[in-house]
């Protein structure tokens, strides 16, 4: 049995076409899920934390500083009396009021607050370690449910949208971690589909977008098919084949059409935009295809923008002291090396309330709740001119409110881009066409659908199922071999 899979940046679906019918494979009660898997860590028992000679000199240097902390503090609060001893009368009781004397702690009372910062860092020590191993995929959690397993837990490993990763270039080890994620993600889409259909399921046509997002050109493309078609293997599959993402969503448009019409496939996903000119409907088994074009850039891209203008200045962007970078890394959930980057900021220079904002911030879990809140505000501001973000986990009654403004300048960078492509699609075309079909999770825009109509305002657009149109051409053209 051969299907159809969407393996996407941000949602993944597969599907199988079975007497020309089409079968989604679904994941829980969903026909998709996100594209993003949790491996929970071992975390360590407090338990078996042991003195040994070791620790135990870190208890009595915590010991020394505490001492000589108190005696500093002494010294500074006899100095304060002196001055307001000095004083006139009616300002010696106030200032002697604000000087309190610091308190003396026990010898007991300093080796048990020494004893618990040294198992903390402990701890630290611990976690980071278990952090830093190869990551099990056992016990491994998807989708949504994988982005509130790290939330709640708080020790682990997520990882958002590998398909994002396979074009740069990447360190041995990292190519390996995302190669296994990628292995796993396809392996649970050919274990669920072998369950539903009944029948094992060893082919697969993968669909792939005209360009991967990548800092290597076209080397990077090659290198994400490369490494797709190994974890295809590892999870399974004795035969991977792989479609353009638009390909596939005209071969969709094709077998809803009785005659024939040229079309322009306009693909809108959630890492990149892929367009495809093509002849479609009528007698044909599949749709001719005459050219395709690509964006690397798509819905994330806007998520991230709308992050930076709408939420980032609460946490001190335009702050002369602040790096403008940290805040690109804090938005960019995808990339484990811009999160990692983030966390290992220090911000005790940065001036309250962004020191402590950014320090919340930092906590595992913060910036993927942080992303959520920009996806779903993005979609809520699409049809509502205002909107109003509660950002309590990061600071206590700390929100923020939105209007068209935020959504305007997070969407700017990507429409001009997008406006480029259809522009240099359609010199390329030479003709215009008889209908534009429109598909992909980031589609149902309206702010995407204006700037296309706007390109084509005389010719037809037609609007498909924005998560499924792909995903539906790739089992109709698994059915076909």
């Amino acid at each position: 049995m051969q299907i159809g899979i969407d393996f996407g940046t941000s949602y993944s679906a597969a599907a199988a076409s079975i007497g020309g019918r089409l079968h989604g494979i679904r994941f829980g009660d969903e026909k998709q899920f996100r594209t993003a898997v949790f491996f929970p860590a071992a975390v360590p028992d407090p338990n078996d934390f042991v003195l040994t000679d070791e620790l135990d000199a870190q208890v009595d240097a915590h010991m020394r500083s505490a001492r000589a902390a108190h005696r500093n503090a002494l010294d500074a609060w006899r100095r304060r009396v002196a001055e307001a001893n000095a004083l006139p009368a009616e300002r010696r009781v106030e200032a002697l009021a604000l000087a309190s004397e610091p308190v003396q702690r026990s010898e007991d009372q300093l080796r048990a607050a020494a004893l618990r910062s040294v198992r903390a860092g402990w701890m630290d020590r611990r976690v980071r370690e278990s952090r830093g191993a190869a990551v099990s995929v056992n016990d491994a959690v998807f989708g949504d449910d994988a982005i509130e397993a790290y939330i709640s837990d708080g020790y682990g490993h997520l990882v958002e949208s590998p398909k994002s990763m396979l074009g740069y270039n990447l360190l041995p080890n990292a190519k390996k971690i995302i190669l296994h994620i990628a292995t796993h993600v396809l392996e649970h889409i050919r274990l669920s589909a072998t369950r539903q259909l009944e029948t094992p399921v060893r082919a697969a046509i993968l669909g792939r977008p005209v360009e991967f997002k990548s800092a290597l050109g076209p080397q990077g493309t090659q290198q994400a098919l490369e490494m797709l078609t190994e974890a295809a293997n590892a999870a399974g599959f004795e035969d991977v084949s792989f479609m353009e993402e638009p390909a596939a969503a005209a071969m969709h448009y094709h077998t809803q059409r009785a005659t024939p019409e040229r079309s322009l496939i306009v693909d809108v996903g959630g890492g990149t935009t892929d367009v495809a000119y093509a002849l479609v409907g009528g007698p044909e088994r599949a749709p001719r295809i005459f050219g395709s074009w690509g964006l690397p850039k798509g819905g994330t891209d806007i998520d991230i923008e709308l992050s930076l203008h709408a939420f980032m200045p609460l946490f001190g962007r335009g702050e002369p002291g602040i790096p403008v970078h940290h805040f690109r890394e804090a938005a960019s959930v995808h990339s484990p090396p811009q999160q990692r980057e983030f966390r290992g900021h220090e911000y005790r220079n940065a001036p309250p309330p962004f020191r402590q904002r950014l320090t919340a911030l930092q906590r595992f879990g913060a910036t993927s709740q942080l992303n959520r809140q920009a996806e779903r505000m993005k979609i809520h501001l699409g049809e509502h001119a205002h909107g109003r973000v509660d950002l309590g986990f990061v600071e206590h009654d700390l929100a923020v409110d939105l209007d068209r403004s935020h959504l305007d300048a997070a969407y700017a960078d990507f429409l001009d881009r997008l406006r480029a492509l259809l522009q240099r699609a359609r010199g390329d075309i030479g003709e215009t066409p008889e209908s534009i079909f429109l598909t992909g999770g980031s589609s149902r825009a309206p702010a995407i659908q204006n700037a296309i109509r706007t390109q084509f305002p005389d010719v037809r657009l037609v609007v498909g199922d924005p998560s499924l149109g792909v995903v539906s051409g790739l089992a109709a053209a698994a059915a076909l071999d």
